[in-house]
């Protein structure tokens, strides 16, 4: 058997929403949002980021809820001022914050945030090298 890590899926609200988010941090996203119920990204790596709307979920699903929780995407940032200045970057774009930037024990700069849709956001860079 053969498994690889492949993909990342995101049930938001409003793709222009959520995409507004995630071009903040870097990620090339259509400044319109598609008219359709699933998009996906495939970044250098080749690890894909799709985003499917609630009710194509519910489609498939009936009994779907969104809800807070579940993984984070986690960015490394260049610098503990870039963390900083990325923080603030997303909150202007409609990102929560759940964390503010902080120094953390084990050595990082580190902030988190949720997305639009409540998906987690960590922002982190060494304090020193």
């Amino acid at each position: 058997m053969t498994i690889r890590f492949s993909a990342i899926g995101l049930v938001v609200e409003d793709f222009g929403r959520s995409f507004e988010c995630y071009r903040t941090l870097g990620l090339d996203l259509p400044a319109e949002a598609p008219d359709a119920p699933h998009f996906e990204v495939t970044a250098a790596d080749g690890v894909r980021l799709m985003w499917d709307t609630i009710d194509s979920v519910k489609s498939f699903d009936p009994g779907f809820e969104p809800g807070a929780g579940g993984p984070s995407l986690a960015f490394e940032c260049g610098s503990p001022g870039e963390v900083d200045e990325m923080y603030a970057a997303l909150v202007a774009a409609g990102c929560t914050s759940a964390m503010k930037p902080w120094d953390a024990a084990w050595g990082q700069r580190y902030a988190s945030l949720l997305d639009p849709d409540g998906h987690g956001i960590d922002l982190f860079a060494a304090l020193s090298e």
